[in-house]
């Protein structure tokens, strides 16, 4: 892969850790070290090279620290075509980069840089290079311990910042050379409540110790009574402050949080189908254009939804009154078999969802009728038994032309119905000689509709017969062709009992 996004990446991220270790390490350690120590300037000149040799230490440290964290998206860019798997990897290691940061400055970055300056000071002090008393050393181990939880700070949100063009990147490599949409699809590697409230807490504590901690250095003459003193009153500001920082980080996170929280669950509900939620409007802050923008995007695909829903009722409805309309004498069929098996749904206990599907197999339940010859199907006469064959093949032919309909999941509910509404319940229908409960309910209960809805509408060489008569008829024949359960739940309610 080219290279200039590694390298470009590599050359942000170095640059904000020189600057941030330059400006906490010696900025901070410096700005200390020359304002709160009243020092003669050789013993000022002897700490300041103990902390210039500290701070090439803490590099060689980071530096190897560094190459492991960034070695599987440096590898990524050494390969002429990586693997997905590789690009998925990189992209992950590249988010993790802002964590592996703050580790770095809190582990080989603090490390390299205490251990060896506490040991470079003390030799100092031994060899009379610098008059300090030892328990400075105490002291600027925590300053350093405080300056590199400042500096981790820095460096998680400049890192944030930088990784962003290679994430970018490597989601457009993704799509280019596999047609994969890479991404973390909404896990979760730091929290903004936890950033939140660290961020907060070390924000609002930092300038308290450091400021104790430098002022027990620049009071180094009082006596031991004061200094006793002192600490017992800088350690009730210290308690107050550390106590009212983590107390504001809790509360700043908690009121970012729940409004977050609340957007993702109302996302959750829209992403199942649930279109009818909507997030709570109650914040007067940015959340609150936040929400209002949601809830006007839900509100959109609510009427998009509609507006398909009527739309794909009318392509049924069209369908099958292009198809009632080859036949004057059976115009409206497909529509009164629909509302027919409707009766039959309702009454059988059906779900809204089980009643939609039924009603739109019956609509198109003789949609392969389209296939047939008008000589075979408009013919008046009694049927030959190759015509009275090449009708019986509609129900396949039907199933076969919703087959073609994309997307193919959308048709794939209203097949059974289609295919199997001419199976008889004795096992002598067609086209597959199914039996009982062996026909799909869709295709018993539409054969119930299609029958009497034949039995009592008009024809050129018959009038249709009166509803009474057909109930009878169907009552007769429930049990051999047709699901005595529907025959009765129908009769029953067209009757009105």
């Amino acid at each position: 892969m080219e290279q200039s996004p590694y390298s470009a990446l590599v050359i942000r991220l170095v640059r904000n850790y020189i600057i941030g270790s330059v400006v906490a390490v010696l900025g901070v350690g410096g700005a200390i070290l020359s304002g709160s120590l009243s020092l003669p300037r050789s013993e000022l000149l002897h700490l300041q090279a103990i902390l210039l040799v500290s701070l090439l230490t803490m590099f060689i440290a980071e530096y190897f620290a560094f190459r492991r964290h960034i070695a599987p998206i440096r590898e990524l860019f050494r390969s002429e075509r990586p693997a997905l798997a590789q690009i998925e990897a990189a992209y992950l290691r590249a988010h993790r980069l802002p964590s592996l940061a703050v580790a770095r400055t809190l582990g080989p970055h603090l490390l390299g840089l205490s251990l060896p300056a506490s040991a470079l000071a003390v030799l100092a002090i031994r060899l009379g290079w610098a008059n300090l008393p030892y328990y400075y050393i105490g002291l600027a181990a925590a300053g350093a311990v405080l300056v590199a939880c400042m500096h981790a700070l820095i460096e998680f949100f400049l890192t944030a910042q930088s990784i962003r063009p290679l994430l970018a990147h490597l989601r457009a490599a993704g799509r280019r050379m596999y047609g994969a949409d890479i991404s973390l699809n909404g896990r979760v590697l730091v929290s903004i409540q936890r950033k939140f409230q660290l961020s907060a807490f070390l924000i609002g504590t930092f300038p308290v110790i450091l400021f104790s901690l430098a002022t027990q250095i620049r009071l180094n003459g009082w006596s031991q009574d004061l200094g006793y003193d002192y600490w017992r009153w800088a350690g009730l500001i210290l308690v107050t402050g550390v106590g009212f920082s983590s107390l504001g980080a809790w509360l700043l996170g908690r009121d970012v949080q729940q409004p977050i929280r609340e957007l993702y669950e109302a996302m959750s509900e829209v992403q199942a189908g649930r279109l009818q939620t909507s997030a709570s409007d109650l914040y007067s802050d940015e959340f609150a254009r936040l929400t209002a923008g949601f809830n006007g995007m839900v509100e959109g695909l609510r009427s998009r939804e509609r507006m398909n829903a009527q739309l794909l009722q009318s392509y049924y409805a069209t369908l099958a009154a292009a198809l009632d309309a080859r036949d004057a004498y059976t115009a409206g069929h497909s529509q009164r078999v629909a509302e027919y098996s409707s009766v039959i749904g309702r009454a059988a206990g059906l779900s809204a969802d089980e009643l939609d599907v039924l009603r739109k197999s019956a609509l198109l339940h003789d949609i392969g009728k389209i296939g047939v010859r008008d000589s075979v199907l408009l013919k008046e006469g009694k049927l030959t038994d190759e015509e009275f064959e090449q009708i019986k093949q509609h129900p396949v032919l039907g199933e076969n032309i919703l087959l073609q309909v994309e997307p193919r999941e959308a048709m794939a509910p209203l097949l059974p119905g289609v295919r199997s509404h001419h199976e008889r319940y004795d096992g002598r229908g067609y086209p597959d000689g199914l039996s009982g409960e062996g026909i799909p309910a869709a295709g018993r209960i539409i054969a119930v509709a299609d029958a009497f809805d034949a039995m009592t509408s008009d024809r050129p060489y018959r009038k249709g017969m009166p509803f009474g008569k057909a109930f009878a008829i169907l009552e007769e024949g429930g049990g051999e062709q047709w699901d005595p359960k529907y025959v009765e739940l129908f009769v029953s309610r067209m009757r009105g009992s």
